[in-house]
């Protein structure tokens, strides 16, 4: 199927993709406004300009209780400390302790921050018997481009797995984090842009294009869901300027969460249909269960890059 042909690139992309996510607010990167046919007076303007020194501002006077998040499958896993790291950002320690009698590994299959999924690379492999303090980092790309200023909130989805085979043991329900920021955590959902679907429970907002993202090009979206379930929107049938163009684009957003994720645009199908500006953009976005049923694929939706 068309909507499954780039997850396999999107994996690989994963590392690179969250460390250049919200790139496109640096001032030396040439964004455009995303309009539609109905906006007759659209001036160009940098949409992200606003968000460009938005980091987790008060991280260094961020704190956390320390607390037990789970124990099973052998494992107790507490959180001690918020600790903000130069390179990658804001994180939560925590202390793992294998008591079990076989080596197991633990991941991360979801995190959320201030209600908005954000980028993770938690994985880590406890001996039998041993303990281990490691770091689960909050992408600061991906604060940045969610707008976060003040992390109040922590939701983490962990997933235990066999060290040898990597096969998930158990996935771990949702435990939650409430930093010293809780009860001033900005809520305000960061959705400027244009609108381009909101239906059933469902809404996709284009923030602005980036000329110069990290693989090539990269269409901004928030995205917002409350269609009371868990969902992947995907992309396809998608053309830039008249000429079909491959997407590299999946979202998983939970319910009741928003995020903020990119269409990536390969340079080199850009360079291949003479593509050195983008103006035009039509595509249909696919919406689905996390089990990839009940698919919902849109009509085709224009706007344009000004």
């Amino acid at each position: 199927m068309k909507k499954m042909k780039a997850i396999g690139l999107m994996a690989t992309m994963l590392v690179f993709g969250m460390m250049s996510l919200g790139s496109g607010s640096s001032t030396d990167t040439e964004t455009k406004e995303i309009v539609t046919d109905s906006d007759t007076e659209a001036d160009a303007q940098e949409v992200a300009a606003s968000s460009s020194e938005t980091t987790a501002g008060n991280a260094t006077d961020i704190t956390i209780e320390e607390q037990v998040l789970f124990e099973k499958d052998g494992l107790k896993v507490t959180a001690t400390e918020y600790v903000v790291d130069s390179f990658w950002g804001d994180g939560i320690k925590l202390l793992i302790e294998n008591n079990g009698a076989s080596d197991i590994g633990i991941g991360c299959t979801a995190l959320i921050v201030n209600d908005y999924m954000i980028s993770d690379l938690f994985s880590t492999t406890v001996a039998a018997g041993k303990k281990a303090n490691e770091t689960l980092y909050l992408s600061n790309s991906g604060l940045q481009a969610a707008g976060i200023e003040n992390v109040g909130k922590v939701e983490v989805y962990f997933h235990t797995f066999d060290s040898d085979s990597y096969m998930t043991i158990s996935d771990i329900g949702c435990v939650t984090i409430q930093t010293s920021e809780f009860d001033s955590m900005d809520s305000t959902p960061n959705d400027e842009g244009q609108e381009l679907y909101n239906e059933n429970g469902i809404r996709i907002v284009g923030k602005y294009v980036d000329e110069n993202s990290f693989w090539g090009a990269a269409v901004l979206l928030y995205i917002e869901n409350n269609s009371g379930k868990n969902r992947i929107i995907q992309c396809d049938d998608m053309s830039i300027n008249g000429f079909m163009i491959t997407p590299y684009f999946s979202s998983t957003v939970y319910d009741g969460k928003k995020a903020i994720d990119e269409i990536t645009l390969m340079s080199s199908d850009l360079e291949e249909n003479g593509i050195t500006s983008i103006e035009d953009i039509e595509l249909k976005f696919n919406i689905m269960d996390e089990d990839f049923m009940n698919n919902v694929e849109t009509d085709a939706i224009s706007f344009s890059a000004k």
